[in-house]
């Protein structure tokens, strides 16, 4: 609708400059927005605000004049001046109620729009290290990402979601090294387990399996190990213990033990993410960088752009040329390649494989990372302005009032399965979803599990199942349709705010895609249900007057198949009964 009206706008601008009211051919960026009050119209514009600046006249005089050639359009109902010089407008009938018979007709597919038209974009979300599960602070960005994809996708865009696996670098070796020792003690031997390793009970599993399933391991591999090994409980006593356990095992023992423990929590992950409804297109693994020269290769590019130097041993990139607060290391002084190097190389290589926009799903702790990584992209001849980083703060849980800790090296941590098992996948995703991705969230487990009116969720998909078990009951009362008459007999401040809501909810969704802000969505479709159970528990719909009836379930069922349109994107069921 508000398309319509732009474009009725516009028109009026043609005519004012035909008229010589308006000079030039200015582009003006005027509003159109939802009054707050039902009394000032459906809709209302800042047009003539605009006009009165370059024009150096009265808005109000120019809103009058743009106000007779409007009301002329046979869209609206009646066109009025408020405050300093906002035009109201009041939408006839037959148009502010068309939306029923567009919802009717489009079903599903209704509020999807071309906006992307066709664009390759990549989503990267989640690519939490496969070190440990995923705990709900995880299940937040999963949420997130997941939603933004269908977001886009029903915007028109091809999406590709994403994972990178960091199975490269010094915390899988931690973890190698973890698993390594739990096996050592699960066959008897005596060693104190440093405490900066990975103590979960999900390492003491995965050693289990790994003896049952690897017969290599003999005593000749435990003889001597458990003496060397002290409390370990600083970076410097942990690198030593790794190239400790490195050395006794040997290249090919040790890189079993640490590809078995990699492949398991990696397993673990995708099978929690499938319960939680989440999937991707691909699994983009950080050692394939390093294995197929890619790292290599991006750095000897940016070497030869003099991008590099080299201070104290170290090799260091000039990220400060393009906005970073300082310069960064991408080789360390015992040659090894930071894990900025993998991402200037994995980044730069998402626009080779033929992605024209980017976005990646943070933590919040990485917002400091986002200037060296678009440098790192335009010294690599890409343009950092097709990479939208979107940044999530961890959900705290809370459990009797108190946050409940979480630590991934300790192991006291609540999964993501164990959430899920608790409230739900439908309850978790939309809780997630409910906040900008960078506001502070508490998860309320009490709430998400209620069946009130208070739980979010719950009130969403209670006015889908009303809905539907309207339509049931009015099935028994014989065939009804959405006629043309349909709008005469919908009369009430309800039901045209009703109307205008879900001709809206195309924009919802091209605005939650604009700002990479899914919770959008969520806030709309809780709206939309107020909505909803307000007019219900005020309007007959069954009325014993047929138009009447006819017309109010056709209302209704357009806010049904709304709900069930937008929960579909959240990947959150609509149920027909509760």
């Amino acid at each position: 609708m508000k398309d319509k009206l732009h474009s009725c706008i516009e028109a009026s601008l043609v005519e004012l400059r035909k008229l010589g009211v308006l000079e030039g051919d200015e582009v003006y960026d005027f509003r159109i927005e939802v009054p707050k009050k039902a009394e000032h119209g459906d809709y209302s514009t800042n047009l003539a605000l605009l006009l009165a600046k370059s024009m150096g006249t009265s808005p109000r005089k120019i809103a009058e004049q743009a106000a007779t050639l409007l009301e002329k359009n046979e869209l609206f109902h009646s066109v009025s001046i408020a405050g300093p010089g906002f035009i109201n407008f009041k939408l006839a009938d037959e148009a502010i109620f068309a939306v029923i018979g567009s919802v009717k007709e489009q079903g599903e597919s209704f509020g999807r729009s071309s906006l992307g038209n066709k664009k390759s974009i990549q989503i990267e979300f989640v690519s939490a290290n496969p070190t440990g599960p995923l705990h709900v602070g995880h299940g937040r960005g999963a949420a997130i990402g997941s939603a933004l994809a269908s977001l886009y996708q029903a915007c028109g865009y091809i999406v590709h979601k994403e994972y990178y696996v960091n199975d490269a670098g010094r915390q899988m070796d931690i973890l190698a090294v973890s698993v390594y020792l739990r096996c050592l003690q699960e066959e008897g031997c005596t060693l104190v387990f440093p405490s900066n390793g990975y103590q979960g009970v999900y390492i003491s599993e995965i050693a289990r399996d790994f003896n049952r399933s690897s017969p290599w391991l003999e005593s000749s591999h435990q003889s001597g190990l458990g003496g060397l090994i002290t409390d370990v409980d600083t970076d410097a006593a942990m690198d030593e213990l790794i190239a400790c356990v490195k050395a006794h095992l040997g290249t090919s023992s040790y890189e079993l033990v640490r590809s078995y423990a990699t492949k398991a929590i990696l397993e673990g992950i995708k099978d929690d993410l499938r319960v939680f409804e989440v999937t991707f297109d691909s699994w983009f693994s950080e050692l394939s960088l390093h294995a197929e020269g890619i790292i290599e290769a991006s750095l000897n590019h940016l070497g030869s752009k003099e991008y590099l130097y080299v201070s104290d041993g170290a090799t260091w990139f000039k990220s400060t040329l393009s906005g970073d607060e300082k310069d960064r290391v991408v080789i360390r002084d015992n040659g090894q390649k930071t894990y900025f190097a993998a991402d200037i190389a994995y980044h730069a290589g998402k626009f080779d494989r033929g992605f024209e926009k980017l976005v990646d799903v943070w933590g919040a702790d990485h917002h400091g990372y986002i200037p060296r990584v678009k440098a790192a992209l335009e010294a690599m001849g890409k343009s950092s302005v097709d990479l939208d980083v979107v940044l999530v703060q961890f959900a705290v849980l809370m459990r009797d009032g108190a946050p409940v800790a979480m630590s991934t090296r300790s192991g006291n941590f609540v999964t993501l399965r164990d959430l899920v098992d608790e409230v739900g996948v439908d309850a978790a995703r939309f809780f997630y979803l409910m906040r900008r991705s960078d506001q502070h969230m508490e998860f309320d487990l009490s709430l998400a599990v209620s069946k009130t009116n208070e739980n979010p969720v719950y009130y969403v998909q209670y006015a889908h199942a009303r809905i539907c078990s309207i339509m049931t009951q009015a099935s028994s009362l014989g065939e009804w349709a959405w006629t043309e008459e349909g709008p005469k007999h919908l009369s009430t401040a309800a039901e045209r705010k009703i109307a205008i809501m879900l001709a809206g909810y195309s924009e919802v969704l091209i605005s939650a895609v604009k700002s990479n802000e899914p919770h959008l969505l969520p806030q709309y479709l809780r709206q939309l249900a107020q909505e909803f159970h307000a007019y219900y528990n005020s309007n007959k719909v069954l009325s014993e007057d047929k138009a009447v009836r006819f017309a109010r379930l056709s209302l209704v069922d357009a806010v049904r198949q709304v709900l069930a349109n937008g929960l579909g994107l959240l990947n959150i069921s609509a149920p027909r009964s509760m």
